[in-house]
């Protein structure tokens, strides 16, 4: 019987002319194992309409289909995602709490286990995108992994940093987020970033050897994730005060720094003048 894959849906994305295509790989030997692939040219920026595009991608496959192990990966070899635009969010209201919030939530929660294959770079919403996933595999020799907002100057609002702080180790976020380092392949593997290198096949070697794909056959996979992200789930599930509106926990912070740094000045500019005086 053939192997070859099935398409189960193409769905398109408004705006920019891309796709998002679920797939099943390998009917015959993983019938239960899907792949989801978006194209959204040039680089995958998570824009709206690619963020609701993705989340339906995700409710037809959990709700048509059997459960079992959900692989995300991009049709464009240089990127996995490049991130946010975040001019397109200072135009939405409540873009935070309406729109990623709940795509970070759904990713997060999902009821079967989801590998992010990132094949091309993974910059900041496409990096914090692929840790929403239970397992990352990832190009050996090309793209990296990083969190740039502190080189253009981009607040972290509590959920973006959440994640990592959730899964990895108190040295690798300090890299991550202060830092804005740029881990390849290879370092992301020795940071425990990434679960494993290399393409679709390592990808399924990986499902094999954990058995992934009877992982989500008690129902309870879910629920599971929840308790086991605790804190980040904590801000996305929508009734955090503090961070529904993020661009107000923005503003906010970036007063209390300022507050901070004027009162700095002013203990400086007393102590030298006091200094002046004694001359």
């Amino acid at each position: 019987m053939s192997n070859d894959p099935k398409t189960l849906y193409t769905l398109p994305i408004a705006t920019t002319s891309g796709t998002i295509t679920l797939t099943i790989p390998r009917p015959q030997t993983h019938p239960t194992v899907y792949l989801l692939t978006f194209t959204s040219p040039p680089d995958n920026r998570l824009l709206t309409p690619f963020i609701e595009t993705f989340t339906l991608a995700l409710a037809l496959l959990r709700t048509n289909h059997p459960h079992g192990v959900l692989i995300t990966t991009s049709g464009n070899p240089k990127f996995y995602s490049n991130g946010l635009n975040l001019e397109h969010v200072a135009s939405q209201d409540l873009w935070w709490s309406k729109i990623f919030w709940p795509f970070m939530k759904n990713l997060l929660t999902y009821p079967m286990p989801t590998i992010a294959l990132i094949n091309g770079h993974a910059f900041a919403g496409g990096f914090i995108t692929s840790m929403c996933h239970d397992y990352r595999v990832m190009n050996p020799s090309k793209g990296f992994l990083c969190m740039n907002e502190l080189e253009f100057g981009a607040p972290l609002i509590p959920p973006l940093t959440s994640i990592f702080r959730n899964k990895l180790s108190a040295k690798t976020y300090r890299s991550i987020v202060l830092e804005a380092h740029r881990f390849p392949g290879p370092q992301a593997l020795k940071e425990d970033i990434v679960d494993a290198l290399g393409a679709l096949e390592e990808t399924y070697k990986l499902i094999d050897e954990k058995k992934l794909d009877k992982k989500a056959k008690s129902g309870i996979y879910s629920v599971i994730r929840r308790e086991t992200w605790r804190e980040t789930f904590g801000f996305v599930k929508g009734d955090d005060k503090e961070c529904y509106d993020g661009d107000k926990w923005v503003s906010d912070t970036v007063k209390d720094a300022e507050r901070e740094e004027a009162a700095a000045k002013e203990l400086a500019q007393r102590w030298e003048k006091s200094q002046k005086a004694k001359l």
